[in-house]
């Protein structure tokens, strides 16, 4: 026997019901990457980088606000985090553009550099890093990968920023990697302000022998280009610290950055 028509425009409804109901989780997760996205760009680029800063710090002291933002900026960088899996592993995630495998095969060598730049510049003098301005007036601080810029670290995120956007073409990358490299940019050119700002004639004579861009300093010949100064032991932490996350990429991300897809200890 057939359904009877009462029957059949239950199932539809309940049909439709259940459509309405899995678009609205999608936009809900949507939503939720977007939202955090925005916050994780505004905390830093509104307030970080701003005069807002400097009369929150002038309230609250610095150390205070040091505290409060690294709190702030560890639970923005959860949410972000956790959004963009949830987005990744949805069917509202789309590709909106593939650049082919051998734009895949150089994530090795790419992200090599990105490490080998910015963890590095974590590790050297440098006043545009949190609470080391006074290594502006130090003669000693221009040397190895400031040499190349004044932001290594910054610099080391929007190349692995960049590449990711290049190799992952799908919506959710577009956006959780595309905020890395807007914050980065904009970073390199709000701390400058900062610092402009704070240490006045010091960071002048500091930014002229250094350069935001890569090797435009030394181009210009306002300092020397000196690559054996990039070989010390900073260069060997950072080239660990980028094996160790090279072997662990597939186990932590399930993704191998290798290009024959093989998994280390699979």
């Amino acid at each position: 026997m057939g359904a009877s028509p009462i029957s059949a425009r239950k199932n539809g409804e309940y049909s439709r019901a259940l459509s309405l109901q899995s678009s609205f989780s999608r936009n809900v997760l949507m939503s939720n990457l977007i939202a955090a996205a925005l916050v994780f760009l505004g905390i830093h680029v509104l307030i970080s980088g701003t005069r807002l800063r400097d009369a929150i710090t002038a309230t609250i002291g610095e150390r205070s606000y040091m505290g409060a933002f690294a709190v702030t900026s560890l639970l923005a960088i959860i949410w972000l985090a956790t959004a963009y899996n949830a987005v990744a592993a949805s069917a509202e995630n789309r590709v909106l553009y593939d650049l082919g495998t051998g734009v895949r095969h150089l994530a090795i060598p790419v992200v090599a550099l990105a490490f080998l730049l910015g963890v590095q510049g974590l590790l050297a003098p440098n006043p545009t890093s949190v609470q080391q301005e006074s290594a502006a007036a130090s003669e000693g601080t221009v040397r190895g990968v400031i040499r190349i810029t004044r932001h290594p670290f910054l610099w080391g995120v929007m190349i692995w920023a960049a590449f990711h956007l290049a190799a992952n073409g799908d919506l959710a990358s577009v956006i959780f990697f595309g905020t890395f490299l807007v914050l980065a940019l904009l970073g390199t050119l709000l701390i400058d302000a900062k610092r402009r700002r704070k240490l006045g004639a010091v960071w002048q004579a500091y930014s002229y022998k250094t350069s935001n861009l890569p090797f435009a300093a030394a181009l210009s010949g306002r300092n020397k280009l000196k690559i054996g100064e990039s070989f010390g032991p900073r260069f060997w932490i950072a080239a660990a610290i980028f094996v160790v996350a090279l072997f662990a990429h597939a186990w932590l991300f399930s993704a191998s950055p290798f290009p024959n897809g093989w998994v280390p200890f699979g």
